[in-house]
């Protein structure tokens, strides 16, 4: 994703239930991540059943904090987004700052995790750590979202910065293409 000849990669992030429940808080955080400069892609909000927070975390299985970790992600709605930006996946997770969010609130106290993190597991955002993790994560959570055609067909469109406009109803950026009355982001319009 982040191979020769691309200027924009592309990531997961997910705000947590704690922070969804709060949707002065999720305005507040998407204000931060419009500030650091970050595309919203693609967004959606869903409420994960156990089944499928077991499988998205199945590599944390039998670790101490597994099953606090599902019961919490299962808890309530969640708000995905596919986010684009230069060195995403190292920006969104410098964003968010370290998981530990005791040791965060002294060292981070400005990350997302500083500000609205409550404990290890109730962090408020997750972040892929990888370009193999985020196309895994991103798979799971937009099935639909093609990031092969999306560097080919819409990449060079969200690098024209005079294009590219936020569309608070659908949550995500979009551009217009020259020349024409048509607004596009592969499909996005569909894809929320």
């Amino acid at each position: 994703m982040s191979s020769a000849g691309r200027t924009l990669q592309l990531t997961l992030a997910i705000l947590k239930p704690n922070i969804v429940s709060h949707p002065h808080l999720v305005h507040q955080i998407k204000d931060r991540v419009h500030q650091h400069g970050f595309l919203f892609i693609r967004s959606k909000r869903m409420h994960l059943t156990q089944s499928r927070v077991e499988e998205f975390y199945r590599e944390h299985e039998g670790k101490f904090f597994y099953n606090r970790l599902v019961s919490f992600m299962s808890s309530g709605p969640i708000s995905t987004h596919i986010l684009a930006r230069e060195n995403a996946i190292a920006e969104w997770r410098k964003l968010m700052g370290p998981t530990k969010v005791f040791k965060t609130i002294y060292e981070e106290p400005d990350s997302i995790r500083g500000r609205y993190g409550l404990t290890d597991t109730r962090n408020s955002t997750h972040g892929s750590d990888s370009d193999e993790t985020a196309l895994k994560e991103m798979n799971f959570f937009f099935p639909e979202f093609n990031v092969s055609d999306w560097y080919t067909e819409c990449e060079k469109q969200f690098l024209n910065k005079n294009a590219v406009y936020f569309d608070e109803d659908h949550d995500v950026h979009r551009y217009i293409i020259p020349n024409k009355n048509l607004n596009a982001n592969l499909d996005t319009s569909t894809s929320i």
